[in-house]
């Protein structure tokens, strides 16, 4: 047996003891007082109205996959600080040698050798003007990022899905202002025309 199977099988076993141990030691000091209200279905708030396997409102599904898309898209500005952040000091000439070559390493894939592709001789940093330009570049592609990011936030605002809740009379307002404005036939024949009194 290998010691990566035999740290797995200890980190399982602790991991099912721990997990064991809180749900006897909270069976055992926990109160056990049932009730009509704590039998209730509860959904985020809202007071259940008939079966609980009726669907519930959409705008709880609306909200959820707004916030995994946006947290999930701004999980990628993480890596992209770490190569623009390397890049930046790596391409500043006024900093020491070892701090850019420190600076360059961040810049290698994971598990990649060091070496030509990055630095010319190992121990020296690559060109300020190649380090430069790849923060330029890194640059300009978090900003097409960034203004994706920004369309789609504009849509669902003018779409009004960052609302939780949307004005129903508002709506009815409006429709009922495109429904009183006259027609261009009662508009041309005059105020007599339009009351009736022709």
């Amino acid at each position: 047996m290998t010691t990566l199977v035999l740290f797995i099988l200890i980190f399982l076993a602790a991991g099912g003891t721990l997990l064991a141990a809180n749900l006897v030691l909270g069976r055992l000091v926990r109160p056990d007082r049932p009730s009509a209200g704590k039998a209730e279905v509860y959904e985020c708030g809202e007071q259940p109205i008939g079966d609980s396997w009726i669907q519930f409102d959409l705008r709880f599904y609306v909200v959820a996959l707004l916030f995994v898309i946006f947290d999930v898209e701004l999980a990628f500005f993480f890596p992209w600080a770490v190569v623009f952040g390397s890049a930046v000091r790596t391409g500043d000439e006024n900093l020491p040698v070892a701090q850019r070559v420190e600076a360059a390493a961040n810049l290698q894939p994971q598990g990649a050798p060091s070496g030509p592709p990055v630095a010319d001789a190992p121990g020296s940093p690559p060109a300020p003007a190649a380090a430069k330009s790849l923060a330029w570049l890194a640059f300009a592609d978090i900003m097409v990022f960034f203004g994706v990011l920004l369309v789609g936030f504009a849509y669902l605002w003018r779409r009004g899905d960052l609302e939780w809740v949307r004005s129903v009379a508002a709506q009815d307002v409006s429709a009922g202002a495109k429904q009183s404005e006259p027609s261009p036939a009662t508009a041309v024949a005059g105020p007599e025309v339009r009351s009736g009194i022709a």
